[in-house]
C-alpha cells in the first residue's frame, strides 16, 4: 500500500509540475514555424505566407500583442488569417496593435465563431469525447463589424467568407476560395462551385496571367467535408486552424483531440489531404492563443507559420 501510495503521489506530482509549465511557460513560448510548399510553376519567384490563427488575444495578452507585431520583420509577400482572433469583448484595440505593423501587405481572412461571440466557460475533458457542441448565438456579442473594418479598411486585407478572390503576387497568379467557419455550420458548400466559377469568369478572372492559376482554399475549422469540397474544386493547398494542435498533447506532440472530424495526425503541421483521386497540401495552424477559461498548452507551443511557395519542379503524390 505504502509502495502505491507513492507510485500515486508522484503521478499527482508529476501532473501538477505538467499543469504549472502548460500554464506559465508553454503557452507563452511563442514559435514561428516555417515549410516549403512547391505548388507553383516551375521557375517561379517564391511567395511567403504569413499564416495567424487563432489568436484569441486578450487585452492584458501584451507578451502575445509584441510578438505578434515583430512577425513583420520576416517580410511576408502575403497574409492569411484562419479565424478567433478575439479572446475577449474589450480585445478590438489589443488585435489592432497586434496587427497594425502587417497593414499594407495583401491579405486575405476567413473566421470563427470567436470572432463573432465571445468565450464561455466548457469543461475541457468534454474535449476528449466529442467536439465541442456548437452555439454560436450564445455568449457576449463581440464588435465583428469593427473587426472586419480593421481588416478591410485599416490593414486593406480581403474578406473570403463564402466568397473567392484573385491575387497577382511576384508573377503568379492565386485564387483564394474561403469558406466560412464549418463547426457552426457557416460553411456554405453547396454554392462553392458557383463562386469559384464566378471568379474565373469575372473580369479579373479572365485577365490573361503570366502564369498558370493556382488555387488556395482558406477555412477556419478543417471538416472532412470541407477539405473533400476544396479538393474538388482544385485546391493545390489548404490553410485551417481551430484545432489549436490538440492544445494540450502528449509527448512528441500527439493530439487527444482536434475538436473535429480532422485525424488526430493532422492535428497541426503540413501534410496531405486526399479525396476521390486527388490531393492537396494541408497547412494546419496550433494558433497563437487559448480561451480564456483555458489557458494552458502541453507539448504543443503556440505558432504562427510563414509558409513559402515555390515551383513545383518535382510534383508532388
Amino acid at each position: 500500500m505504502r509502495r502505491s501510495s507513492l507510485a500515486l503521489a508522484g503521478l499527482g506530482a508529476t501532473a501538477l509540475v505538467g499543469a504549472l509549465w502548460g500554464v506559465t511557460a508553454e503557452r507563452t513560448r511563442f514559435q514561428l514555424r516555417r515549410e516549403t510548399v512547391p505548388i507553383l510553376d516551375a521557375g517561379s519567384d517564391p511567395i511567403k505566407i504569413l499564416h495567424l490563427s487563432d489568436l484569441h488575444v486578450a487585452p492584458w495578452n501584451t507578451g502575445a500583442i509584441s510578438w505578434i507585431r515583430a512577425l513583420a520583420e520576416s517580410e511576408p509577400d502575403l497574409v492569411v488569417g484562419t479565424g478567433d482572433f478575439f479572446g475577449h469583448p474589450e480585445s478590438l484595440s489589443a488585435i489592432t496593435e497586434a496587427l497594425l505593423p502587417l497593414a499594407g501587405i495583401p491579405g486575405v481572412v476567413t473566421h470563427g465563431s470567436n470572432d463573432r461571440v465571445a468565450p464561455r466557460w466548457k469543461n475541457p475533458l468534454a474535449y476528449l469525447l466529442a467536439p465541442s457542441t456548437p452555439g454560436a448565438s450564445e455568449g457576449i456579442p463581440l464588435d465583428f463589424a469593427g473587426l472586419t473594418h480593421l481588416y478591410t479598411e485599416v490593414l486593406g486585407w480581403k474578406d473570403i467568407d463564402n466568397s473567392a478572390v484573385r491575387v497577382s503576387i511576384n508573377g503568379s497568379t492565386l485564387d483564394f476560395v474561403g469558406v466560412g467557419d464549418a463547426h457552426h455550420g457557416l460553411d456554405d458548400l453547396d454554392n462553392l462551385p458557383g463562386t469559384v466559377e464566378a471568379l474565373r469568369e469575372s473580369e479579373e478572372g479572365r485577365s490573361r496571367p503570366h502564369h498558370s492559376i493556382t488555387t488556395i482554399g482558406i477555412t477556419h475549422a478543417p471538416y472532412r467535408r470541407v477539405l473533400d469540397a476544396f479538393v474538388t474544386q482544385g485546391a493545390e493547398a489548404i490553410f485551417a486552424g481551430h484545432t489549436h494542435g490538440g492544445q494540450v498533447c502528449l509527448p512528441g506532440g500527439h493530439a487527444l483531440t482536434t475538436n473535429c472530424d480532422l485525424p488526430l495526425d493532422q492535428a497541426s503541421g503540413l501534410s496531405i489531404w486526399r479525396h476521390a483521386q486527388r490531393s492537396s497540401y494541408l497547412e494546419v495552424s496550433a494558433g497563437l492563443g487559448t480561451s480564456i477559461y483555458a489557458p494552458v498548452r502541453l507539448f504543443c507551443p503556440p505558432e504562427a507559420v510563414l509558409v513559402t511557395l515555390v515551383g513545383d519542379d518535382g510534383g508532388y503524390a
